[in-house]
């Protein structure tokens, strides 16, 4: 899974530095199940106004598996998500997904869910493949 670069963002990162929003929006276009899942989480830790929001369900099918792989595992698409929508994003297997205030990063609820222990508890059968 790769994005859909542009001509106009391909040049622009050839002459040098990308505008990050530009980059955002490739990302938004290219990857709409991981984008559609990173939003869905920021809008509910809103809504809700919890220590996190998490995604337990996983993907549809394989093309939206792969859209959530590549988005969390690249640091530049990470970040720029992170960035874009202000919040740490945490991840512990081929669905379960996390966003957490920026501000709540260092607190319990993360260090345990990023925790090996979380990481362990968090498998099962069905999901070794995945």
């Amino acid at each position: 899974m790769s994005l859909d670069v542009s001509p106009a963002l391909l040049d622009q990162a050839e002459r040098g530095e990308v505008d990050e929003a530009d980059f955002v929006d490739c990302v938004r276009t290219s990857l709409p199940y991981a984008w559609e899942m990173v939003s869905s989480l920021v809008a509910q830790l809103k809504v809700d106004g919890g220590d996190f929001a998490d995604n337990q369900v996983p993907p549809p099918d394989e093309q939206a598996r792969g859209q959530l792989l590549r988005a969390l595992a690249s640091d530049a698409i990470r970040g720029s998500l992170e960035r874009h929508f202000g919040v740490r994003l945490a991840f512990q297997n081929c669905h379960r997904v996390a966003a957490f205030p920026l501000a709540g990063t260092s607190d319990d609820r993360y260090t345990k869910f990023t925790s090996p222990r979380a990481q362990l508890l968090n498998q099962s059968p069905m999901l070794r493949d995945c």
